[in-house]
């Protein structure tokens, strides 16, 4: 069941990796026709978590009265109603304000272009999950520029097996502008609250790729952590079952990483690149255009820093961000996202 409910819809606005203004004075950029060699089939893959077989298609959800409750709150729903990728069921409607008609509910298929809700993967709440993005409180002009490089083609994985980012894609290009508008406008409007505990450990749970993300397995089952990130959902249930958006995230990441994460992000590791601070803002929390980093998914995050780098994230953001992230290693990338992600948001 725990990929029942989850099509390949929205993939994410997005947060601009990292960075500071000083990015403007580094290493020239390289042309493009410069980039480097292609990275290899499944990089990052505890960041990008592809599974190399698609998921099989969804079942349909048997037509049963039975109401079901979702951890805190007062609503209930059909088992058909919460499969409903069309029109998001929404848990706690008092957390926020009255949804854009594009984020509560997909056009009708018979419309064209076919355009997926916002709310389905970026939650009604706007906190998202690590195989899309929390895109709660980034700045509106910031949301709608992610959008024009989606529509542009100049937003994509450097692992072409995440597919969720063409949706994305489709999705961005066939919206209308006073959509887009209202929708950036409106998860703008509400700030990124604490959804992800980062805890640095030497082993983690067994698990499973849920098409995006991990899922423990049943058991109590330790392996070592090795050179990755895991984030997994609190209730596997609560998340997958139900799409409960209070029902946060775990992120296990190896030990130290966290401390040297922190040398880099705020001082650059001896020249390796350069300090967020001076583009998005003290403590990390954005600053005018740049967006917020703080407490957002690292696997979300290390997916744009390894993009850019990679030559597949484009658009004037990833141009300027190009020099910083040149020299960045993958042991590098996992410890600015566990220091990012460890942030108070």
């Amino acid at each position: 069941m725990a990929n029942s409910i989850r099509p390949h819809l929205l993939g994410s606005f997005g947060v601009l990796a990292l960075f500071s203004a000083a990015a403007m004075v580094a290493a020239p950029l390289r042309a493009q026709g410069q980039a480097p060699a292609a990275p290899p089939a499944h990089p990052l893959p505890w960041a990008y978590a592809v599974l190399d077989t698609p998921p099989p298609p969804a079942e349909a959800a048997p037509d049963d009265p039975k109401l079901y409750h979702a951890a805190g709150s007062d609503q209930g729903f059909t088992m058909k109603q919460i499969r409903d990728t069309g029109n998001p069921v929404d848990w706690f409607p008092g957390d926020h304000p009255q949804m854009p008609q594009i984020v509560a509910h997909r056009r009708s298929p018979g419309v064209n272009p076919w355009i997926g809700s916002c709310g389905l993967c970026h939650y009604p709440n706007g906190r998202g999950r690590p195989e899309n993005a929390g895109i709660a409180g980034l700045p509106a002009g910031y949301i709608l520029e992610q959008l024009d490089d989606f529509k542009n083609g100049a937003r994509k994985p450097a692992d072409p097996g995440k597919r969720n980012t063409a949706t994305m894609s489709g999705n961005a290009g066939g919206i209308t502008p006073e959509e887009a508008k209202q929708a950036a406008e409106y998860f703008s409007s509400m700030k990124m609250t604490t959804w992800i505990k980062v805890v640095e450990t030497e082993t983690v749970p067994k698990s499973r790729n849920a098409n995006g993300f991990w899922i423990p397995l049943e058991g109590n089952e330790k392996e070592p952590i090795g050179q990755r990130i895991l984030e997994m959902p609190v209730n596997a249930e609560e998340t997958e079952v139900f799409r409960n958006p209070r029902s946060g995230w775990i992120a296990y990441v190896p030990q130290g990483s966290i401390k040297r994460g922190e040398e880099l992000v705020l001082r650059g590791g001896n020249g390796k690149t350069v300090a967020c601070a001076a583009c998005h803002g003290e403590n990390l929390k954005g600053n005018g255009n740049f967006p917020p980093l703080a407490g957002r998914s690292p696997s979300y995050l290390a997916r744009q820093l390894y993009d850019i780098q990679k030559f597949t994230r484009n658009g004037p953001g990833a141009q300027l961000m190009r020099p910083v992230v040149e020299k960045l290693n993958e042991e590098d990338i996992l410890n600015i996202t566990a220091y990012l992600a460890s942030l108070q948001p």
